[in-house]
Parts: structure tokens; C-alpha cells; sequence
């Protein structure tokens, strides 16, 4: 069978999918509206004052909007925060202190957030949370899902802040939907209200029609450079919650007694508006492309996670292969349907933060943004591609066609040497 055919089939099962995710985003589209209608977003927004940054209205203004949206008291969108690592250790960094306890409820966070952490060794131990003298526990998964049953053995006296990731990071685990976060939040306020329920919100912004605060999250964090900044913003995160926690996370950024209300923008402020205003239909046409991917991949015989009829909270499609060299076939391909870069072919390197060599692919317009399309993996096994964003649905099923195509030949390949 033809690639194209593959590829159609497979998107022609999806229509009432499709359809399903429309309304999704209608809803989140009328949610960013309201907030701009409701904050009288006008053109003076646009202009950011220099040096210090102070009396910025512009940043002022975004940062209502931000915490309009996502239903929270307050809310830091900077261009400061380098990558999302950076802006969820700075929550982390600014709400915890010496003799705290930070739980991860997913087991092992992603490999980033491992050094920050300090749950694997690495040459800046000192400056990581654990050598800073927060003390640190995981709940082990429950296979490929969260131990909800045994949440509440590990929420000690001392915890200050449990850490829920909404996206798997580089593992085969289950991604979180809203309903998994609102459950284990009311697992975790029914032990100890006091708690603060930190939720790496990358990579989920709008795929959802709730957001995590709506069902209890006192603190979210992501890039700017993934959903919320809609695929133009070029650098920065945003920290949402209660006021209390996003002053102790933008001191962390900052300095004590300037927080929120110093930094200048730098000519950033309408970017980062009108990137957050498109947002909602960028998310809507990756999050399809994510399903038809799965699609696809699941006809030709792969395992996918999430599969194609799952419920998905956020953007990343894993698909499992057999083979370091169908890894490298399906970046190269990757590569070589991206509008920047195209003719360059993804090897593998090494990647700090990481302890083996990654393939990473994607001719991005942003460096790193993984909002546009791109696809990456460890080099090991089990042999995992993920696969992320794509700014307009149909660069995804263009690429997607050129995948199949160079999967199959692979393929007969591997058949005639058998």
C-alpha cells in the first residue's frame, strides 16, 4: 500500500475525532478572548519600558491575561526563564526550603529535572534542591499509571510540595489527563491541605478543555516556547497559581524585593500576547497530528502511547520501534520535511542533563521549540521515538507520509534478510 493511502486512511477513520477536538478548541479560544476582552488588551500593551523595567504595563497586562486564562490569582510570563526546566526550578527553588520534602507523585521526573533535584548524581550536587537540604521521595508507578492507592504513605509530616507531571518525559508512563490530576490532588489535600500541588504543566496547555488549577493545583509551570506561546514566542516561560506561591517563585527569578515588578520585557510583550492569542489553534492542529501519527503507526504494526482512540492530556506521541537504525530513519525524515535546516541529517550526541546519546530532530524557526515539529529519543532501548508539535496539521501528515515511506522500504528490508 502506498504511503499516501496509509496516511488517508488512517486520517479518514479520525474525522469524528477531529471533530471532537474542535469543540475543544472553540471553548479554550472563547476562554483567551474573555481574558483579553476582560483586561481591555490595547496597543499601549505593546510598548515595555527599559533598564529596571518598572511601572511596565504591557508586562502588567500579560501577566493578567496568563492568570485569567488558567483560572489562578496571579501569574509571571517572562522571557527570563531560559527553558522550562529553568521556570519549574525556580518554583521549586522559591517555595522549598531546608528540611522540606518535595514527592514526586509520577515516580522518576524527567531527566532535566532529575539534576535539579539532585536524585541523580551530577557534578553541580551542591546547588541542586537535595544539596540545598530539601529532602526528596518518588512514588514508584504502578506499572505504566500512578500508585494512587499508596499516594498517602509517602506525603510525610514534613512534605511542603508534591510535584505532578503532567507529560512523560522521556518514559512509557502514562500521560496525566485533568481527571488524574484532580484525583490525586484530592488524595493529596485529604492528607494535608497545607500542602502545595506543584504541576509541570508542559506540553498541556489547551489540549484539554480545563486547566490544572480548575481542579485544585496551587502552582503550574511551562514554556513559552511549547503550547502557550503558539509557536512564535521565542523564548520564556510562565508560573500560574496562588499569589502567595508565584511571589515566592518570581523572588527565586529575580531577587527579594523586586519579584514580579522589575524586568524589562524587551520589546516582548506583544509576541508573547498575540503568541498566547493563536495558541489555542496550534495545540488543536499538533494534538491532531498526534492522533494521526498514532493512527498510522498502530496500522503499520508499532506500539504507540497514547493509542489513537486513548484520551490525551498532552502532545507527545511515543512510538515504539525495533531499532536504533529505524530511530535514525524517522529523524532523518523529520529533518528533512522541516522548513529550516532540511537538508542537515540528525545524529546522535550527546545532551547535558541526559545520561546516553539522543537523537533529536526538527528544522525549527525557534531553537528548541517543540511546539513546531520535531522528534526525539534516547538512543537505547526500548528503541522510543517521541514525536511532538507541528504548528499547522498538514506539515504533520506531509512529514508523516515521508516517515511511512522510509519505515516501509526498512521494513522489506529487514523481511528479505530474515
Amino acid at each position: 500500500m502506498k504511503p499516501e493511502t496509509i496516511v488517508d486512511e488512517a486520517e479518514n477513520s479520525l474525522r469524528n475525532r477531529f471533530l471532537e477536538i474542535d469543540k475543544i478548541t472553540e471553548y479554550n479560544q472563547k476562554k483567551v478572548l474573555d481574558a483579553f476582552y476582560k483586561n481591555k488588551i490595547g496597543e499601549e500593551h505593546f510598548y515595555t519600558v527599559t533598564g529596571y523595567g518598572h511601572d511596565d504595563m504591557g508586562r502588567d497586562a500579560l501577566d493578567k491575561v496568563f492568570a485569567e486564562v488558567f483560572k489562578a490569582e496571579a501569574a509571571i510570563v517572562r522571557p527570563h526563564f531560559v527553558s522550562g526546566t529553568h521556570t519549574l526550578a525556580c518554583a521549586l527553588f522559591g517555595v522549598l526550603h531546608y528540611n522540606d520534602r518535595l514527592v514526586s507523585i509520577a515516580g522518576e521526573p524527567y531527566d532535566t529535572m532529575q539534576e535539579v533535584i539532585g536524585s541523580r548524581v551530577c557534578e553541580d550536587f551542591d546547588t541542586t534542591l537535595i544539596g540545598h537540604g530539601v529532602k526528596y521521595t518518588e512514588v514508584p508507578l504502578n506499572g505504566e499509571d500512578v500508585d494512587y492507592e499508596n499516594i498517602e504513605k509517602y506525603l510525610l509530616p514534613d512534605t511542603k510540595m508534591v510535584l505532578i507531571q503532567r507529560s512523560r518525559g522521556y518514559s512509557l508512563r502514562k500521560p496525566l489527563s485533568i481527571a488524574d490530576i484532580e484525583r490525586i490532588i484530592k488524595i493529596v489535600k485529604n492528607k494535608n491541605p497545607q500542602i502545595c500541588c506543584f504541576v509541570d504543566n508542559c506540553y498541556g496547555e489547551f489540549v484539554e478543555a480545563k486547566e490544572p488549577i480548575e481542579v485544585g493545583a496551587d502552582l503550574i509551570a511551562g514554556s513559552l516556547i511549547k503550547n502557550p506561546g503558539g509557536g512564535i514566542v521565542e523564548a520564556g516561560g510562565y508560573i500560574a497559581g496562588k499569589k502567595k506561591y508565584v511571589d515566592m517563585a518570581s523572588r527565586r527569578l529575580t531577587a527579594p524585593g523586586i519579584g514580579s515588578e522589575g524586568g524589562a520585557m524587551h520589546n516582548q510583550t506583544r509576541v508573547m500576547l498575540q503568541g498566547f492569542f493563536i495558541a489555542p489553534n496550534v495545540v488543536s492542529d499538533a494534538h491532531k497530528g498526534a492522533i494521526l501519527a498514532s493512527k498510522v503507526f498502530e496500522n503499520m504494526g508499532f506500539s504507540t502511547f497514547p493509542k489513537s482512540n486513548d484520551i490525551r492530556t498532552d502532545l507527545i506521541q511515543t512510538i515504539k520501534l525495533n531499532n536504533s537504525q529505524q530511530q535514525q530513519a524517522f529523524c532523518a525524515m523529520i529533518q528533512k520535511c522541516s522548513p529550516v535546516e532540511s537538508y542537515l541529517t540528525p545524529i546522535p550526541d550527546t545532551v547535558p542533563g541526559y545520561d546516553c546519546d539522543l537523537l533529536m530532530a526538527g528544522g525549527s524557526f525557534i531553537e528548541g521549540s517543540t511546539i513546531e515539529l520535531s522528534a526525539d529519543g534516547p538512543v537505547r532501548e526500548p528503541w522510543a521515538i517521541y514525536l511532538q508539535g507541528g504548528l499547522n496539521y498538514f506539515h504533520v501528515k506531509i512529514a508523516l507520509k515521508g516517515i511511512v515511506e522510509k519505515l516501509a522500504t526498512l521494513l522489506d528490508n529487514d523481511k528479505k534478510v530474515g
